[in-house]
């Protein structure tokens, strides 16, 4: 058993965790990380897609009430039958493109001048949406339509772009859409459930020629790390919400695509493809 590896894949579970639910790119933040730590080849793209899996049954678990709630009352719910109708609008969108662009973003975009310049870009689309935001017109999931739910799923779609943050892009576009902050929030939760675990899936069988049994603990450390540090974030983020704006993510996504530039391009560190 390499350690070296293990710690490497712990390395990347706490990076992943830790930002998938926040609007800074988790995808981007995985990319730069595994460039420094030497984890960038092909099982190395399968690895930070299959650990996004673990984020999201912190997701689960901390909404376990809702969702059991939800999955029992669907016979007899209205309400609950539109819970899930929504959620599978607004997931359908992405999937479709995921499975059309799927080489194409992983052959094209995962380097790290492109996640820097979407850093930068999605960070300055965070402070004019924060600007601009009128007063919401829908104050809980359960008060959105189907409208609502595919607008959000279609936003979503930019967040395939590495360093563009799925769930910067369903939160900050959820909102200019109309949703409060804590809806846009919460729908993004719940959008991330089939998006991330069908990404997970998919990703894993197309590239199940590059994978073994011997990489197994390699992918067990990354989800447990991506499960612990997803559950304390997505607790942290649902208080932040109810007092906070996401002004100091749009900063950090600007300092810090500023600085993969700089190192970039002056040669101080060389980010692989």
């Amino acid at each position: 058993m390499d350690t070296l590896l293990l710690i490497k894949a712990a390395v990347m579970g706490v990076v992943e965790g830790l930002t998938e639910f926040l609007p800074i790119s988790s995808t981007g933040h995985l990319i730069l990380a595994g460039s420094l730590l030497g984890m960038d080849d092909a099982k190395a793209k399968v690895f930070d897609i299959a650990i996004q899996t673990g984020a999201i049954f912190a997701v689960i678990l901390v909404y376990a009430q809702r969702l059991r709630a939800v999955a029992v009352g669907l016979p007899g719910s209205r309400a609950a039958r539109r819970f899930v109708a929504n959620v599978a609008v607004g997931f359908l969108p992405a999937a479709l493109l995921g499975v059309l662009m799927y080489k194409a973003i992983k052959a094209h975009l995962f380097n790290g001048p492109v996640v820097a310049t979407s850093f930068i870009v999605g960070g300055l689309i965070i402070l004019w949406a924060e600007r601009r935001q009128a007063p919401p017109r829908v104050h809980s999931v359960d008060d959105m339509s189907g409208l609502d739910a595919l607008k959000v799923g279609l936003v979503q779609c930019l967040g395939m772009i590495p360093g563009t943050s799925r769930s910067g892009a369903t939160i900050i576009g959820g909102m200019l859409l109309g949703l409060s902050r804590q809806t846009a929030t919460e729908f993004s939760f719940f959008l991330a459930i089939p998006t991330l675990i069908g990404a997970g899936v998919y990703s894993l069988i197309k590239e199940r020629h590059v994978l073994s049994l011997a990489d197994l603990p390699m992918f067990a450390v990354g989800l447990v790390v991506s499960f612990l540090a997803a559950w304390v974030c997505v607790r942290w983020l649902l208080r932040y919400v109810a007092t906070h704006n996401f002004v100091p993510f749009a900063w950090y996504r600007i300092g810090f695509g500023a600085l993969v530039l700089l190192t970039h391009f002056s040669g101080w560190v060389k980010w692989a493809d």
